[in-house]
């Protein structure tokens, strides 16, 4: 079995208080029943809350301070397969090792599809 897939998103708005993208839905993005697999919805949530945590510091690999998440919290309450899922990160609590996220995905017309809350360390 060949299992294959492609995700990316715009950031669309970085500032210290909120952090938003808009990822457009691919079909290497579904899963078979034809709506966006949750992993790719919990990757677009996970990715604009490290953007939020990391600031204006662009990532490069291997970096130190990068915000790993070690604690994911989500609520699936829809799904789409096609157009876009727009998520929004804002800080429930930004510290000097630990920050928490909460980060809403939506999709048409606003629609809830995920309430994701994560924990990140700072790497060292």
């Amino acid at each position: 079995m060949k299992v294959k897939g492609a995700i990316d998103f715009e950031i669309t708005e970085c500032t210290a208080e909120r952090v938003v993208a808009e990822m457009e839905i691919r079909p290497e993005m579904l899963n078979p029943y034809g709506v966006v697999n949750g992993g790719a919805i919990l990757w677009l949530a996970d990715v604009t809350a490290s953007i939020l945590i990391m600031g204006e510091v662009e990532p490069t690999e291997g970096m130190k301070g990068f915000p790993l998440a070690i604690d994911l919290n989500a609520h699936f309450l829809g799904n789409q397969g096609k157009g876009t899922f727009r998520s929004v990160a804002t800080p429930v609590k930004l510290g000097k090792t630990l920050s928490v996220v909460r980060t809403t995905v939506t999709g048409a017309e606003g629609g809830l599809i995920a309430e994701v809350t994560t924990s990140h360390l700072l790497s060292k």
